[in-house]
C-alpha cells in the first residue's frame, strides 16, 4: 500500500468532472468512463493518449507515493492531513496554462507562485516522518542517473526529485506526444476544458490517494478542504 498527498479538486467541481471525462476514470470512485472524443482527436486517439495518466487519476503532486514508515497508521496520517489543511491559506494560482513538460501535457500555473511553492514545500517537510525510506528498487525506479545532481540530492533525501527548488505544479493529462500529434492533441485538450484554461485555480483541497495494489490505479481515500472551520471527506 502507498499513499500520496494530491492536489485534487473537490470530487463534484467542473474541473474534477471534465478531468474524469477526459482521463477515462474517476479516481473519487475507482470507476472507468467511456471514452470520448474531442476536437481533431477521436474517442480511441483520447483514450490512447491519456492511458499512461489515467493509474494516477488527475492530480497535482505535493507529496509523492510513499510506503508509510514503521509506527505510523493511516488514521495518524489523516489527523496531520486534516490539521495542516485546518491551518493552511489556500494558494491561489492567477491563471492555468497548458503546457508540455518533458513531453507530457499538463495544467499548470502561467506564472511562478511563491505562495504555491511555499505551501509545497511545507507539505514535503512536515509530511516527511510518514514516509518509509526508499528502498534500492525504489530509487532505481527513479532512474537517477538522468537527474541532475540537486534533484538527485532531493530524491535521496525527500524520496522525490522534483521538490522544494526543483517542485513544478503540474495537472497532467496526456503521456508523452510528439512529432505531429502535438498540435492535435493541445486542440483537443482545449476543445475538451474550454473556460479551465486561462481561469485561476484556488488549491484549496488536500487529498490522500492510495494505491491498494502494486502498479494498479490510485483513488482518493480522504478529501481536507484547505482552510479553518472545513471538514474532511472520505471516499
Amino acid at each position: 500500500m502507498r499513499y500520496a498527498i494530491y492536489y485534487s479538486p473537490p470530487e463534484r467541481s467542473e474541473l474534477a468532472i471534465k478531468a474524469a471525462a477526459w482521463l477515462g476514470r474517476d479516481a473519487f470512485t475507482g470507476e472507468k468512463t467511456a471514452p470520448i472524443a474531442s476536437g481533431p482527436l477521436s474517442a480511441g486517439e483520447v483514450a490512447y493518449h491519456t492511458a499512461s495518466a489515467r493509474r494516477y487519476g488527475f492530480h497535482a503532486t505535493l507529496k509523492a507515493p510513499f510506503r508509510l514508515a514503521p509506527g505510523e497508521s493511516e488514521p495518524a496520517l489523516a489527523a496531520a492531513v486534516d490539521a495542516f489543511a485546518a491551518a493552511a491559506t489556500p494558494p491561489v494560482i492567477s491563471q492555468i496554462a497548458l503546457k508540455q513538460i518533458d513531453g507530457f501535457f499538463a495544467l499548470v500555473p502561467a506564472e511562478r507562485s511563491l505562495p504555491l511553492e511555499s505551501f509545497a514545500t511545507d507539505i514535503v517537510q512536515q509530511f516527511d516522518r510518514f514516509r518509509a525510506p526508499l528502498s534500492e528498487t525504489d530509487l532505481a525506479r527513479r532512474n537517477p542517473d538522468a537527474l541532475s545532481p540537486r534533484e538527485l540530492n532531493h530524491l535521496q533525501r525527500w524520496g522525490y526529485p522534483y521538490v522544494l527548488d526543483c517542485f513544478r505544479f503540474h495537472m497532467t493529462l496526456t503521456g508523452r506526444v510528439g512529432g505531429s500529434d502535438v498540435p492535435r492533441v493541445r486542440e483537443a485538450i482545449e476543445a475538451h476544458f474550454g473556460d479551465v484554461i486561462g481561469a485561476p485555480l484556488s488549491v484549496d483541497t488536500l487529498a490522500v490517494f492510495v494505491e491498494p495494489d502494486s502498479g494498479g490505479p490510485f483513488i482518493v481515500w480522504s478529501s481536507h478542504p484547505v482552510g479553518a472551520g472545513r471538514e474532511r471527506r472520505f471516499a
